[in-house]
């Protein structure tokens, strides 16, 4: 069994397609073929089924397709830790990020990386904090930037709290809404907010159930940007992180006696390769500096 034999394996399972999965493997369609063929007839199994139409893998594929990401990924490590021992940090490190998060600025975090570390490439995903959470403990993300509701649960990773905040009322300047405001104020007014379900939903869903307020919410939105859009129109209102809402976009912030708060968190895993551990030592020190900068300030 040989790597190639692995990678064409995967790449063949992610595409469905032999020419497509070639292709991605710089290869000659037979060539890439033969390989998996080989690699069938030792394990005694075929790994897809073969049609005119369709490619996709049978039950022993299924078997196989994890442990060959894991087998691959583990070889990739060996390499990079072998390099890291000649003072030379490769690889790839993989990033997910809520796109409201506001502790430091992340791209000039990478900005650090890239200029120290310019043989590590990085993979930045957004999404939502459940969902980087998960893929953080199913080990396909390094590390990630979550907002988090009180009670939400990091087992499994590696968690380090950031930021505690409170978050603000964002309406239309048109409303002329003044502050600050109880939950119970804002009874009658519509609001747009996250997909029910999630870490970002449940930061407002939580504050109004122990507030004992019951609230309409006509819309509902996957994007941050969305979401102030439409209470830039007068169509609603809804709460945020007071650092993500922009000035001069015709938006007001109110302060809410007892709004939503959240907790920004930073989670890795525990196992992390040489390109993550050195992403996360400039983490470390931008930390160190945005905290020096804070007591500066006298925050």
């Amino acid at each position: 069994m040989e790597l190639q034999q692995l990678r064409y394996v995967i790449a063949t399972a992610e595409t469905l397609n032999f020419t497509r999965a070639a292709e991605r493997c710089h290869v000659v369609q037979s060539a890439l073929s033969h390989q998996i063929a080989a690699l069938e007839r030792e394990l005694g199994a075929r790994l897809f089924d073969r049609t005119n139409r369709a490619v996709r893998l049978t039950a022993a594929g299924e078997a196989f397709l994890p442990q060959a990401r894991a087998a691959l990924a583990a070889t990739e490590r060996a390499a990079d830790e072998v390099a890291s021992t000649l003072g030379s940090v490769r690889g790839t490190v993989t990033v997910g990020m809520i796109p409201t998060f506001t502790v430091f600025d992340v791209v000039d975090v990478l900005r650090r990386y890239r200029r120290a570390y310019p043989d590590a490439a990085v993979r930045v995903r957004s999404g939502a904090s459940e969902i980087l959470l998960d893929e953080v403990r199913r080990g396909t993300l390094d590390l990630a930037f979550l907002g988090v509701p009180e009670g939400f649960s990091t087992a499994g990773v590696i968690a380090r709290e950031l930021r505690f905040e409170r978050l603000v009322l964002v309406a239309s300047q048109a409303r002329g809404l003044v502050g600050p405001l109880a939950l119970a104020d804002l009874a009658d007014e519509p609001f747009v907010d996250y997909p029910a379900g999630g870490a970002g939903r449940a930061e407002t869903d939580l504050a109004f159930a122990a507030a004992g307020v019951h609230r309409s919410v006509p819309f509902e939105v996957d994007r941050s940007e969305t979401m102030l859009a439409l209470i830039a129109a007068g169509l609603c209102v809804g709460t945020a992180a007071l650092g993500t809402v922009p000035d001069g976009a015709g938006l007001a912030t109110v302060d809410l006696l007892d709004g939503p708060t959240r907790t920004q968190y930073l989670v890795h895993s525990k196992l992390l390769s040489p390109a993550a551990r050195a992403l996360l030592s400039i983490v470390d020190r931008t930390l160190s500096e945005v905290n020096h900068r804070t007591v500066g300030d006298g925050v």
